[in-house]
């Protein structure tokens, strides 16, 4: 009987392991052309539940510990509902080569922009939440045709952007494991498939751990990686963070004027989203899913979507590129799916990496520092995260949303940090 058993249970590994084997080779590999084109009836319904939307009283405070503000969102919300228009989201999305591909089962999508210039450097550029390929588009061009931006022919990149699984247009994975080691080894498999045999990788927000773990990871033809949220807190300083302890003694004033920050926003809850979304990503879901000003309300609780949303210093600026983000997540219904990576990372922000994430890359790290991201990260613990940092540099202007706020100076850093590659060649 235990024979009998035995051979049962391997028959039916095999099987599996057939299955499983028979699954990949019928996976489609190839990479098909995609255009964004939304039912009209689904942005009908989204102007219907705007305009039946029940609001709640007024915060009892003057500021956003309560979250964001009534008389902040209100005006937004009036203008989604009544002027916003989504044809020209979708119009600046279908000006550029959209692709759509297969890979470990899930449908991703993807923006691939060659440029005009010959021996262009490949760059594979990741996005976070609240974010999208959106906040990535205004790259385009200074990185693909860098003479009419102020850089050089020689400065030029072939720009990959797709779209992280679960988020926008990419389908939605109905597995787990769907953590930033395995996005990476997908985007590494999406490189592959374009035919790049050396490539660079960028990220912010969860393009971070992403490009990180492609670091650490190594694929064959990946050079190097920059990132501009880099998640270097040192162990004994999360430790104390994590407890509400007093500032370590012997910091440098970098390094204290960093803690400062980290402690004051911890004690605001300005992460309580990502405590959400790290534990119970459905639970959130059923209210995101089925309310559109929930879902404004959930994304501007992101303190560096809601700081830039409402830039003092830019008073003149459309609210239609929020909206544009906004609108791509309901209407791709991906607000439970894209809340998820933070339950796959183990409930951690892309903003607090451990030092496994980080120790073990031995490919050159290039760091660029903006004023308004999380918490500026001193050099001094850069250089103790990552033993290959060849490029760390600290710019005046800009946030967590770099590239969608400061697109050609977040350009203007990316030439400078991959330059020592052209000059290799």
């Amino acid at each position: 009987m235990k024979l009998f058993k035995l051979a049962t249970a391997l028959a039916f590994g095999l099987c599996v392991l057939s299955a499983l084997a028979n699954a990949n080779a019928a996976e489609d590999r190839s990479i098909r052309p995609f255009k964004a084109q939304v039912p009209q009836a689904a942005l009908e319904d989204l102007r219907r539940r705007i305009a039946e939307t029940r609001w709640p009283d007024r915060e009892t405070v003057d500021d956003q510990s309560q979250g964001i503000q009534l008389a902040k969102i209100k005006p937004l919300v009036e203008y989604w509902g009544a002027s916003y228009d989504w044809r020209k989201a979708e119009a600046k999305l279908n000006a550029l080569p959209q692709f759509m591909t297969t890979i470990d089962g899930v449908d991703i999508h993807f923006i691939h922009v060659r440029s005009r210039y010959p021996n262009a450097l490949p760059l594979i550029m990741t996005h976070g939440w609240p974010g999208s390929v959106f906040e990535l588009l205004k790259t385009v061009g200074p990185l693909t045709d860098p003479t009419a931006h102020g850089g050089r022919a020689e400065d030029a990149f072939d720009l990959v952007l797709p779209s992280l699984p679960g988020f926008g247009f990419s389908g939605k994975p109905t597995d787990t494991g769907w953590a930033p080691d395995r996005i990476a080894r997908t985007w590494a498999e999406l490189m592959k498939r374009l035919g790049y045999t050396r490539y660079l990788a960028q990220g912010g927000d969860w393009g971070s751990p992403v490009s990180n773990a492609m670091g650490r990871l190594a694929p064959a033809g990946l050079l190097d990686i920059h990132i501009n949220l880099p998640a270097i807190v040192p162990p004994e300083i999360a430790a104390v963070l994590a407890a509400g302890g007093p500032a370590p003694a012997g910091l440098t004033e970098k390094e204290r004027a960093t803690f400062d920050a980290l402690s004051a926003s911890a004690k605001m809850g300005n992460r309580s989203y990502a405590v959400m979304m790290g534990t119970r990503p459905q639970t959130i879901g059923y209210g995101l899913m089925d309310s559109p000003v929930g879902l404004a309300a959930w994304m501007l609780g992101h303190p560096g979507f809601s700081r830039w949303t409402y830039s003092e210093s830019d008073p003149e600026k459309s609210p239609d590129e929020v909206l544009d983000d906004i609108t791509l997540y309901w209407l791709t219904d991906t607000a439970t799916s894209a809340s998820r990576i933070y339950w796959e990372y183990g409930g951690r922000s892309p903003a607090f990496a451990g030092p496994e994430m980080t120790s073990e890359i031995s490919l050159p790290v290039a760091i660029t520092v903006f004023p308004g991201e999380s918490y500026r990260a001193p050099e001094t613990w850069a250089r103790r995260a990552y033993r290959n940092l060849i490029y760390f540099h600290e710019v005046d202007k800009g946030g967590h949303f770099a590239a969608w706020e400061q697109p050609e100076l977040f350009s203007a850093e990316l030439r400078a940090a991959f330059k020592p590659l052209r000059q290799d060649k």
